[in-house]
């Protein structure tokens, strides 16, 4: 098969890099659609839209479903509870009934009614659906490497079959108009796929107040969410988040370098944002011996190498835990109810290369042209292991352990810490990519009670739909995930190609978990059969490529 040439995937992905930026004549380009430009000059095609919902892997919503005999997480953060039988009405969970004791009989007279759909889930865990507070449908770069992107049904089901049930798309990466149609679809139940939450990304070249208040109406009449900053002038970004706040649009910001002299994560914060995206901005805000981070003299932050081995290096350059400067910038962000959503399992690459090339779910999950994508490449966003050294992963171990110093104790002091993936990245694929960001939240210090809480209730607060979703309460919809295993005692087996365990019985390696059920919207989705989808997309790309090549 041959791919595109890389010189015109340089053009193209600089413009790419250059993100979501101005069309020639900003008049003709609807507010989000900026990155459809950058697809057009491309010449790429968007993706295939999410087929229709398949009843013989998804079902539902029923009148009465009762779901048997498992214990459960409810998300707020409460210890399990079970056995318990959960009855779910349309698409709202009516009643929670403990049913019994763990290792006696059920006591049949608590148990409810018998419903019209039953789910056994004897001995299984049930958790509120998650949220991914950062994702992308979309990347114009995801084609450069292939005949096209990802068909939509990749994305949208490697999700849903990892139990995500809400995602908060920060980018419109494939445009407003595409992303919000397939949010319009998600929202019927006419695809697998979970809440859409579109939040597009905001032209950084914006020259004044009155253009940004302007393109966030637009956006919103548009019929968007949110929107995504990475920088830009600070008077324009402080009209932009106090516009958004005022029409009910959410927002979310990436503090890029380019811009985070002028504005860190103190400044948008105070000017009323709702979340940072990643750590960019927060150390820069934790500066008390200098205002610029220790760039080398020939550092080029088009070289992302140089962009994101210094990053690697900027925890160390800021004010220390426990300082007075450290406790007054977490005082005020507190005091402000500010979001933390840190994504911290799409740079753990940089920890470990190795590790990241070779997981051992890219075979059977990983599109060949998605697996081109990651290599290495001097154009394509977050292609950047040119030459990664011991010394950067070394640097990037010391700085993960500074992050997640302040992540912990943020969330020790009250703060609000969500889960966010960003896959589609740096070795770092759909839902397979959330789980382990749930493992590296236990890694940062948290319970895993409270990692399940970041990945559901905090997220729906950010969200605004903390009243709908994101525990499990009578009244609340249907939203939930249901596994064999325990995933508070191990995180490992939510991930869709299970746990490695060694059967003492048989003395043979099994591979246990993976998520059995997502229920969205009292929709119950085949966890299994979608995963078994994806593969054979997977294969079926794989045998193109190779008659192609032939």
């Amino acid at each position: 098969m041959k791919i595109h040439s890389f010189l015109k995937a340089g053009v193209a992905a600089i413009t790419l890099l250059s993100a979501t930026h101005s069309a020639a004549n900003a008049d003709v380009v609807k507010p989000g659609d900026e990155a459809l430009v950058s697809i057009e000059k491309m010449g790429l095609q968007l993706p295939r839209v999410a087929s229709p919902l398949d009843p013989a892997v998804s079902q539902g919503p029923f009148k009465r479903m009762v779901i048997r005999g498992a214990t459960l997480i409810d998300g707020t953060g409460a210890p399990p509870v079970g056995p318990v039988d959960i009855v779910v009405e349309g698409n709202r969970i009516k009643q929670i009934a403990v049913v019994g004791n763990p290792g006696v009989a059920i006591n049949e007279s608590r148990r409810p009614a018998k419903g019209d759909y039953e789910i056994d889930a004897h001995g299984k865990y049930i958790l509120p659906g998650f949220v991914d507070t950062h994702s992308h449908m979309g990347s114009p770069g995801w084609g450069l490497t292939g005949k096209e992107m990802p068909p939509m049904d990749y994305v949208l089901k490697l999700w849903l079959s990892h139990g995500i049930t809400t995602t908060r798309e920060v980018g419109c990466g494939l445009g407003a108009d595409y992303t919000i149609k397939e949010k319009a679809r998600a929202a019927k139940n006419e695809i697998a796929s979970p809440r859409i939450l579109a939040h597009c990304f905001f032209p950084s070249e914006m020259e004044t107040a009155e253009e940004a208040r302007a393109w966030a109406r637009g956006l919103k009449k548009r019929g968007a969410d949110g929107i995504k900053f990475g920088g830009g002038k600070p008077e324009v970004l402080e009209a932009a988040i106090d516009e958004a706040q005022k029409i009910g649009l959410k927002t979310a910001f990436h503090h890029a370098q380019i811009s985070v002299t002028r504005v860190n994560v103190l400044d948008s914060a105070r000017w009323g944002l709702d979340s940072m995206e990643h750590w960019y901005g927060l150390p820069e805000a934790l500066f008390d011996d200098r205002q610029v981070q220790d760039y080398p003299v020939d550092y080029n932050y088009m070289n992302e190498q140089d962009r994101f081995g210094q990053a690697g290096r900027l925890w160390k350059q800021a004010a220390k835990p426990g300082s007075e400067k450290w406790n007054a910038v977490m005082d005020e962000l507190l005091a402000l109810d500010f979001t933390l959503s840190p994504t911290l399992t799409i740079y753990e690459a940089n920890r470990d290369v190795m590790r990241a090339v070779r997981n051992d779910y890219h075979d059977e999950y990983t599109l060949p042209s998605i697996s081109r994508f990651f290599q290495p490449n001097r154009v394509l966003h977050g292609s950047y292991h040119f030459d990664w050294t011991t010394q950067d992963e070394i640097e990037w171990k010391n700085n993960y352990k500074l992050w997640m110093a302040f992540l912990n104790e943020y969330k020790n002091r009250g703060g609000r810490v969500t889960t966010g993936s960003d896959s589609g990245f740096i070795f770092n694929l759909f839902g397979f990519g959330y789980v382990r960001e749930l493992e590296l939240l236990q890694e940062a210090g948290f319970h895993p009670f409270e990692v399940v809480k970041a990945a559901t209730l905090n997220g729906a607060e950010l969200v605004g739909l903390e009243k709908e979703i994101g525990s499990v309460e009578p009244g609340k919809i249907a939203d939930l995930v249901i596994v064999d295993e325990n995933p508070a005692r191990n995180f490992k087996v939510l991930y869709g190609n299970g746990h490695m365990k060694l059967n003492d019985e048989t003395n043979k390696v099994e591979r246990v978990g993976g998520v059995r059920y997502t229920i969205k919207d009292g929709i119950v989705h085949d966890a299994v059969l979608l995963r078994e989808e994806i593969k054979q997309i997977v294969r079926d790309a794989k045998a193109e490529e190779a008659k192609n090549a032939d």
